[in-house]
């Protein structure tokens, strides 16, 4: 296979089991398209990272010339559309509306401000001289552990969301990797 196609096909893979859990259940749909709708925009963070943290073969070498692939967005539609259903297809159940916070809860009014503490994070490390990935973790973590003080209810579902986001990340970077030695940057650990 061609350097150039490798990061196109990594990516399209993600679009084989969006499809198919599209197509077998119905319930799930409309929250895919919605989570896949909101997580591609994602891909286009790819100038942080390109080259500091990874450089993947893109098509048209889009990410060396710009900072910005067609690939990223694909990932990011996927992940997104997957990561928001997994859960409850591994475990059989109908999940409540997590994107409407429980209002009786005390922690309700801080609901919108830890939406953007990942943004707010991200752009208060970036000052630093680090790899820009390292800003990008701790703002996901930061994230996720305001969510879980926001939401309690939904502990056990973002514990295996970010779970399967980190083995997914972890396996596509490993994968790329494989392929093209390349592709990840020393990231100085």
């Amino acid at each position: 296979m061609s350097d150039q196609y490798v990061w196109l096909t990594w990516s399209v893979l993600f679009l084989v089991p969006w499809g198919i859990v599209f197509a077998l259940f119905p319930y799930f749909r409309s929250k895919m398209w919605k989570a896949s709708i909101f997580t591609a925009p994602f891909g286009l963070t790819e100038p942080l990272f390109v080259p500091e943290y990874w450089n993947p073969p893109t098509l048209f070498d889009l990410a060396q010339r710009t900072g910005f692939d067609i690939e990223s967005i694909i990932f990011c539609f996927g992940i997104g559309g997957i990561g928001v259903v997994l859960y409850d297809l591994l475990t059989r159940q109908r999940s409540v509306d997590f994107a409407q916070p429980k209002r009786s809860s005390s922690r309700h009014k801080y609901h919108r401000l830890i939406l953007f503490s990942p943004f707010v994070v991200f752009a208060a490390l970036s000052f630093f001289s680090w790899n820009p990935i390292y800003p990008g973790i701790i703002a996901m973590l930061s994230g996720g552990i305001s969510t879980i003080w926001c939401r309690p209810d939904l502990q056990k579902r973002h514990f295996w969301v970010a779970l399967f986001s980190l083995f997914i990340t972890s396996s596509s970077c490993s994968g790329l990797s494989f392929f093209r030695p390349d592709t990840l940057r020393d990231i100085g650990i």
